[in-house]
């Protein structure tokens, strides 16, 4: 996925905060345009929120489409 400010602040919100830095685990956090892992159910649940990231498709995995509609991933395909 490719990360948006409106899915930080989502994600943040939901309690898993992406965007501080955590150097002891050395995590620089996260901005608007990285790219990061994201399982499908977590995407789902912020596409149903209406801020989920864009998707690359070439990266996702295909056991996602169990979780998610084809369409609904080319849909928010980057």
């Amino acid at each position: 996925m490719i990360v948006t400010a409106e899915f930080l602040v989502w994600s943040a919100y939901i309690g898993n905060d992406l965007s501080t830095p955590r150097p002891e685990f050395d995590f620089p956090g996260l901005v608007p345009g990285d790219r990061w892992c994201l399982c499908a159910a977590r995407w789902l649940e912020a596409q149903d929120e209406g801020c989920a990231p864009r998707v690359v498709l070439a990266a996702t995995h295909r056991r996602a489409l169990q979780v998610i509609a084809l369409e609904t991933l080319r849909d928010h395909a980057a």
